[in-house]
């Protein structure tokens, strides 16, 4: 990783994070603007590049006076990561956010190209066809409803394949 202003505000939130029990950090983007030295753009960039759903974070924001940003850690479990991601996911999600956790599963082999590609389909907003919030609300119980399956069915694969 190279010296950079995005490079090191991402070790420091990276670093701050671990040190954090909970998983959690909420900091402030004016103090980090000061902090480092840069403009609070600079700190919204690398959030939104280096913190997003598909590199393993959830970021809440708060925008104004007293605004801050949430960061939390997604760790999936080697034993129930579909079930670590459900107890992380929030009460609602957006289409972007729903797929960038689906693309992630994908990615990192913890669902196939099928049910990656079955689990993009339920969650369009075309699919989904109530208003904000509704929506968001539906959308996250239903991903989260659909992973807790997929869990159940590997875990019972995992059973089955053990039993032989």
């Amino acid at each position: 990783m190279g010296n950079n202003i995005s490079d090191i505000i991402e070790r420091y939130l990276k670093r701050i994070l671990q040190q954090s029990q909970s998983g959690v950090v909420e900091v402030q983007r004016s103090e980090l603007a000061e902090l480092f030295q840069c403009v609070p753009s600079q700190i919204n960039y690398v959030i939104s590049t280096r913190f997003s759903v598909d590199h393993g974070y959830i970021v809440e924001s708060k925008r104004g006076g007293g605004g801050y940003i949430r960061i939390r850690r997604i760790d999936l479990d080697e034993h129930a990561p579909l079930v670590a991601l459900v107890r992380s996911m929030g009460s609602t999600i957006s289409q972007r956010e729903a797929e960038s956790i689906v693309e992630r599963l994908r990615r990192e082999r913890v669902v196939t190209d099928r049910e990656a590609s079955m689990l993009r389909a339920a969650v369009r907003r075309e699919v989904l066809d109530v208003d904000l919030p509704y929506r968001d609300e539906l959308r996250a119980r239903l991903l989260a409803q659909m992973l807790l399956a997929l869990s159940a069915a590997a875990r019972e694969e995992d059973d089955a394949r053990k039993e032989r």
